[in-house]
């Protein structure tokens, strides 16, 4: 009789302990143990011990296999973190899980050695990751969101999704709070039913009298400001936009005269014009030295066009619904014992279901957009398919998108330089963790799970568009770098980016309106102060937009800051030693951002500081 220690491992969060029936087996290179109950006490964050007897030496234990029972009277889910098995001779092995086990159901865990699927692997891995997977395609289904648009999730409810994706308790009572607190807010001060237009912006102030921040008050302040207007195209929370001008567009209506008195005598701006479009009386050119009212009009205008831009293109498509993707990909094609798996799904947290909860609550019929954005009541499908019609490889890889708009020398572009610090950084990660288990790159295109995750990140995210420049497949370890580094990035420093700030930008009405209730002015000289205010959202709408902007920018409890590797996933000393390297690279782009910001009188970039970056797309 030979005798192996086991240590169980249950969930520390509220809702993993269980009291079913849960059973072990150890499956080694020379047989399996009897299937051996363990009991049906698991309370939260313990460590438990057995001992498994079996006839004889199972050799090296290549996975573990768990059984669940049914509860009775109702099933008792059950958070596994991890188990250890110490063999007779002393050795350990740490078999990492962090699922839940629902239901009746059998789960197989590989040990924490990233295996690829490449060369010499023992026949039972392959089955077992052939289950994994086959389990997770039938759990885990795509379906079309809308035409011209990534697929998305099949779930038309958070309740329809697998445990695994579902929130935490603590992030789901605390979204829940901060949702219902602010709309109770809104609504006992009497703005939900309110229809009137505003009377006097400062009136704006007193809706969230104590939800404020150092930028939300600067920019409330400095709103009218022409280089405010251009500074947020650098560091608001669309900063992807703006490009360098390499050739004026041939229809462009603008004559020498109007912007004589900025460019100065030594530029002639017909010669570089091909003037293809003549201002009509309706279409007038609004200059800064137009009356206040008419040019302080206009870039409400642009800042209203911006935000529809920035909230489907920028945000909800390049960060949202890609990641998305990722998320229903990796658990499609890559098995827990892979070690992309590993590097990947922590940038992969509660995606599914903020998506899903977007879709009902504020994207979807009777949500929030339609009831407080320009693009609600079916714009959003099609200014989606427009933007899906712009998206490229290029924009998603950082340093690309930078060269590629010609923003690599422009001062003081705090997007660029800390997004950059951060992207090399996890750069530096994947390319440590890839160089370890990849050797060479003959292993890159030989793994089949690799490329099954890169093909169908391909035709369900990009909808097998080659002129994405999108990769299909990969040949080489320097693309998996890439790939690999724009997927993290998105899920994480990019969502950051154009998210935390929308408070900080928008609370203050005319910076960002979610819509307009007036077309734009057809002559000069004719607005005023009344006119700008009739053309604001009316206070109810108002009120919703900022609503809405207070909660995407404020994550709920349960966060896991870029770098937080709290589920210990991998488990060999190497990639360890990575990720500790990675963790001390982002402490010192913190503190550098940090001593940057000290120095800044005013607007602070604070977006880009690994310290406020979440891991995944949760919020």
């Amino acid at each position: 009789m030979v005798t192996y220690l086991v240590q169980v491992a249950t969930g520390g969060q509220i809702g993993s302990a269980s009291s079913d029936l849960i059973s072990i087996a150890l499956v080694g290179v020379n047989g399996e143990s009897p299937k051996q109950l363990l009991g049906d006490t698991f309370p939260a964050g313990s460590v438990q011990q057995y001992n498994i007897n079996t006839p004889a030496d199972l050799g090296q234990i290549l996975f573990v296999r768990l059984y669940k029972e049914l509860g009775v009277p109702k099933d008792n889910p059950w958070k596994c973190n991890y188990v250890n098995v110490t063999s007779p001779s002393g050795e350990s092995t740490r078999f990492p899980c962090y699922m839940w086990l629902s239901g009746l159901m059998t789960m197989e865990v590989q040990e924490g050695k990233g295996i690829l699927l490449t060369h010499g692997v023992n026949p039972l891995i392959v089955q077992q990751r052939k289950i994994e997977l086959d389990r997770n395609r039938e759990i885990y289904r795509w379906k079309v969101y809308a035409d011209g648009a990534p697929y998305c999730i099949d779930a038309s409810d958070a309740k329809e999704l697998p445990p695994d994706a579902r929130f935490s308790f603590q992030k789901y009572a605390s979204f829940s709070f901060t949702l219902a607190a602010t709309g109770l807010e809104i609504q006992l001060k009497g703005f939900t039913d309110c229809t009137d237009p505003w009377t006097d912006l400062n009136d704006i102030n007193k809706v969230f009298l104590y939800k404020k921040t150092h930028n939300s008050v600067l920019v409330s302040q400095m709103w009218k400001e022409d280089s405010f207007f251009g500074y947020e195209f650098l560091n608001g929370v669309n900063p992807v936009i703006i490009r360098k001008c390499i050739k004026i567009p041939g229809n462009f209506p603008v004559e020498q005269e109007m912007v004589a008195a900025i460019l100065g005598t030594s530029t002639d701006l017909n010669k570089e014009l091909e003037l293809g479009q003549t201002p009509g009386p309706n279409n007038p050119i609004f200059l800064s030295s137009d009356p206040e009212w008419d040019w302080t009009l206009a870039k409400i205008w642009v800042r209203n066009s911006d935000f529809q831009v920035h909230e489907i293109g920028t945000h909800l498509l390049r960060t949202h619904l890609l990641a998305e993707v990722f998320n229903i990909a990796t658990a499609r094609q890559l098995p827990m014992g892979h070690p992309l798996y590993k590097l990947i799904v922590p940038h992969l947290r509660y995606t599914l279901e903020i998506n899903v909860l977007a879709r009902i609550q504020l994207i979807g019929p009777g949500g929030l957009f339609d009831e407080a954005f320009v693009t609600g009541n079916g714009g959003v499908p099609v200014l989606l398919k427009k933007a899906m019609d712009e998206l490229t490889y290029t924009c998603l890889c950082l340093p690309d998108d930078i060269k590629e708009r010609g923003m690599e020398s422009v001062p003081n572009y705090y997007y660029r330089e800390d997004g950059m610090k951060v992207w090399l950084a996890v750069e530096s990660l994947v390319s440590g963790i890839v160089n370890y288990y990849y050797k060479d790159d003959d292993m890159v295109s030989k793994d089949p799970e690799l490329q099954a995750w890169v093909e169908e990140i391909f035709t369900k995210g990009f909808l097998g568009c080659t002129s994405t420049g999108v990769p299909s497949s990969l040949g080489t370890r320097a693309e998996l770098i890439k790939y690999l580094t724009m997927v993290i990035f998105t899920c994480s420093g990019q969502h950051a980016a154009v998210n935390s700030g929308q408070f900080d930008f928008f609370s203050w009405l005319p910076n960002g309106p979610s819509s307009m209730r007036k077309p734009p002015p057809p002559v000069k000289g004719a607005a005023t102060y009344q006119t700008l205010l009739d053309a604001l959202p009316e206070v109810n709408t108002t009120t919703n937009a900022m609503a809405v902007e207070w909660l995407l920018s404020h994550e709920p409890e349960d966060k896991r800051p870029l770098g937080n590797f709290q589920n210990e996933r991998f488990t060999e000393e190497t990639p360890q030693a990575i990720i500790k390297e990675f963790q001390e690279n982002l402490e010192g782009i913190s503190k550098q951002i940090q001593e940057r910001n000290s120095t800044i009188q005013g607007l602070t970039y604070l977006y880009l500081d690994p310290k406020n970056i979440e891991s995944s797309v949760s919020i």
